[in-house]
């Protein structure tokens, strides 16, 4: 397997700067094949080093773009529903439960045991087993999601292509997102956190953890097993003084407890709104 990928991602880096003849059959073969593996979740778009280091698997990332290229506009049909678009819907669900109009797109992988309501999962995203999508979140392209993980009602993973480097949304296992909460710019949320409704995370979003004395602030990641909520702090403009969206971490859930029961005495605990 080790030398097919090596194989594959020799031959997409060749084919990205070309303009011309990307329909030649060699092409969309090699390109098929990365997107096959994608959909098995053979490949992934991240992986990690020995060091555990994130690793952004770009040639993934292209063969996702040129996949676009090659493909034409076609009529889909499922029952009565009808779709005129690219990239066809996922079919070979094994052990998954899906309720009707939930819609994930071939090249995504949705691990056994996962539950989804009707929700919308992009191309290129990883779904780890016994997670549940709720009703209209949506996981956007490339987007990792660990497992038993929960998206609530209403969710927006963000989903990235480009930049090639850049980092997609992840989700640690056994992490709860609440419901309506917005995710996107490669921010990581480390396993078991729990955000509560209407939190709203971008690269640029501070988080600041209000558990001491003294106010700790980050950006871009959700430590694990932090317990998350919505805040806002005051910023000048020209124009006077506003509040400014950012997360607040307010404490942490137990390590010792069993996932689900750990849950719902932190939603207690801290009188979170999911």
């Amino acid at each position: 397997m080790e030398k097919i990928l090596f194989n594959l991602k020799k031959n997409i880096d060749s084919y990205w700067n070309m303009k011309d003849n990307l329909n030649h059959c060699d092409i969309k073969f090699t390109v098929e094949k990365v997107i096959e593996y994608l959909d098995k979740g053979k490949i992934r778009v991240i992986s990690y080093s020995e060091e555990k280091k994130l690793i952004i698997n770009e040639w993934i990332k292209k063969a996702i773009l040129i996949y676009f290229k090659i493909k034409k506009p076609k009529l889909i049909e499922f029952g009565s529903l009808k779709f005129f678009d690219k990239i066809p819907l996922k079919k070979n669900y094994i052990g998954v439960r899906v309720v009707p109009t939930a819609i994930a797109r071939y090249g995504s992988y949705i691990s056994k045991n996962v539950i989804l309501m009707p929700s919308y999962v992009n191309i290129g995203a990883f779904i780890g087993k016994e997670s549940m999508i709720d009703t209209w979140a949506t996981i956007g392209s490339c987007a990792q999601i660990g497992e038993r993980v929960h998206i609530s009602g209403g969710v927006g993973i963000g989903g990235v292509l480009e930049p090639l480097q850049s980092s997609p949304v992840i989700i640690g296992n056994n992490a709860f997102i609440g419901s309506r909460c917005i995710i996107v710019e490669g921010v990581i949320v480390e396993e078991e956190a729990v955000l509560g409704a209407n939190v709203v995370i971008t690269s640029s979003t501070k988080i600041i953890d209000v558990t001491n004395y003294k106010p700790i602030i980050s950006k871009g990641l959700i430590p694990k097993r932090s317990v998350v909520i919505p805040g806002s702090y005051p910023k000048k403009f020209k124009s006077g003084t506003y509040y400014v969206p950012c997360a607040l971490i307010i404490g942490k859930r137990k390590e010792s407890t069993d996932k689900k029961t750990s849950l719902n005495q932190v939603l207690r605990e801290y009188n979170i709104s999911v």
